[in-house]
């Protein structure tokens, strides 16, 4: 398939070239250039007044409760989504497997509608868990990254001896990092360091959620004298995920460790919790990704996070963010996290990418398109969404 005339996002920095060429073979895209010639039998579209932007990674979902959008809302954080005690998980285990897998799959589609190529979970329930994603997201031409759960978890006395994780339990991660892609751990507050050291050990993707609340940054400190993202960095994680409070020195360690961090503002403010100091996460050094987090809370929607993300932080914050650096954030950023061959227009990267109407009503004129597509953009103006070199939504 051979695109012309396309406007186009470009490389990790997102550059805008206004026309363009881009060869897409099999799955990658293969070529981009200003005058490339089509071959023999390929099918060539014109895509003028089309702006083609990286596919969308929503870098932090928890999809399995969508069977439970805006139960309980004005209970606190605690009471909706402890691992152990939370509202969630007594949904999640009271509920039909084939209500679960429904809902879940109707999270899926919404995303792709709204350019979401790649989504990364913390799957719980296991290998069940696992499977009810699986199933639900089969012939959707969506890529879940899986980060599976064990359901088991410290009380604080084997935290304050520092218990190790049970012999019992080791082959139960072993058999679970099997059938998903990765581990994604609830938090420091329900292991001990031990436990974590462990947790650093599997080769898959890591990530663990830090310093999501006040309250568990006090626990933290209470119960072994250490912040809660100095803990949860004893699992060596390929990201930590909301932040909302962590100190400089705490972001400062994460940049040393080179791991990337994932926020979920909607999220953290629906659930009155604060909004993660993003400015300070990008003066330390930190990659930094978006995700919407739980669809109980928020729906799957990068565009509206982006616009949010903008202009609460510079609302709370007093400080400008660029719209260039946030829509990173939604691509080459959450790319880092992937290896790289997703969410980059680039030659042999894979062609996920988003077809955005330049003459869109909303978005018209467009004098800077990476500010038109934070804070403008939606579901309506994309006009097609291309998943591993296929058009799977809309038309060009």
């Amino acid at each position: 398939m051979l695109i012309r005339n396309v406007s186009l996002l470009l490389g990790q920095e997102l550059d805008y070239v206004n026309t363009i060429c881009v060869r897409i073979s099999d799955k990658y895209i293969e070529t981009i250039g200003k005058n490339l010639q089509a071959k023999k039998g390929e099918e060539v579209i014109d895509c003028e007044g089309l702006l083609m932007i990286p596919g969308l990674i929503n870098a932090h979902t928890h999809v399995g409760d969508s069977i439970a959008k805006d139960i309980s809302i004005d209970t606190d954080i605690e009471a909706k989504i402890h691992p152990v005690r939370g509202l969630k998980q007594k949904i999640l285990k009271n509920s039909d497997t084939s209500h679960l897998t429904s809902f879940i799959r109707s999270s899926c589609l919404s995303m792709i509608r709204k350019g979401i190529t790649t989504l990364i979970d913390f799957r719980e329930g296991g290998i069940e868990g696992i499977n009810i994603l699986r199933r639900a997201s089969s012939g959707i031409p969506i890529r879940p990254v899986i980060l599976g759960r064990v359901e088991f978890y410290q009380d604080f006395k084997s935290i304050k001896a520092n218990s190790p994780i049970p012999e019992s339990k080791n082959s139960d991660f072993e058999n679970l990092l099997r059938n998903c892609d990765g581990v994604g751990i609830s938090g420091p507050n329900e292991f001990s360091d031990s436990a974590l050291r462990y947790f650093s050990k599997h080769k898959k993707i890591r990530a663990i959620h830090s310093a999501e609340t006040e309250e568990s940054n006090a626990i933290s400190e209470k119960l072994t004298s250490k912040s809660e993202t100095r803990r949860a960095l004893l699992a060596k994680p390929d990201f930590l995920v909301h932040m909302t409070y962590a100190s400089k020195q705490d972001l400062q360690l994460v940049s040393k460790n080179k791991a990337s961090i994932v926020v979920c503002p909607r999220a953290n403010g629906a659930l009155a919790e604060g909004i993660p100091n993003v400015n300070l996460m990008l003066e330390a050094g930190c990659n930094v990704a978006i995700g919407t987090d739980n669809v109980m809370i928020n729906s799957p929607d990068m565009f509206k996070e982006m616009d949010y993300l903008w202009k609460i932080s510079m609302g709370m914050k007093k400080k400008r963010l660029s719209p260039k650096s946030i829509l990173k954030m939604s691509t080459v950023n959450a790319s880092v996290l992937l290896g790289g061959k997703v969410g980059i227009i680039q030659a042999s990267n894979i062609a996920d990418c988003i077809f955005m109407e330049k003459h869109a009503i909303d978005l018209e004129p467009m004098h800077n398109p990476h500010a038109s597509i934070v804070h403008r953009a939606s579901e309506s103006t994309v006009r097609a969404v291309m998943f591993e070199g296929e058009i799977i939504h809309g038309k060009i």
